[in-house]
């Protein structure tokens, strides 16, 4: 999977769920709309249910203080966003112009920055998320 995508699925999942429980929960769901319009139009009410059982779910657990079920929220965005672009990447540059225009105070995009050294007979292992070492 091209690291762009994912980094582009996961800001826009965060930025989904983030909005969706508030004011701008609107701009947000037409936003989203618009974009699978462009290129799945018959998942359009599917993607539509999808956003307002989300917004009620974050809403829920914003009440109960439930942040991980926030957390599952964004990982489902982020997902379903990938699985998108995946599909389309042309729809890339249309998803940053939504992000910046719902939360244009976020960075457009994250950077991570890892640096290791290792010397002698070590072992370095870095990721940006998930990490299996399968080694006796």
């Amino acid at each position: 999977m091209d690291s762009e995508i994912a980094l582009l699925a996961g800001t826009a999942g965060t930025t989904i769920a983030t909005l969706l429980a508030t004011d701008a929960w609107s701009g947000v769901r037409n936003g989203v709309l618009a974009l699978w319009r462009r290129v799945r139009p018959d998942d359009e009410e599917q993607v539509a249910a999808q956003l307002d059982t989300s917004r009620r779910d974050l809403l829920d657990a914003r009440s109960d203080g439930d942040e991980e079920a926030e957390q599952e929220v964004a990982l489902e965005w982020r997902g379903r966003v990938r699985r998108l672009l995946v599909a389309h990447p042309e729809l890339a540059a249309e998803l940053r112009a939504l992000l910046t225009e719902l939360a244009p105070d976020a960075p457009a995009t994250v950077t991570v920055t890892q640096r290791a050294t290792a010397s002698g007979s070590s072992r370095v292992y870095q990721a940006g998320r998930d990490l299996t070492i399968d080694q006796p």
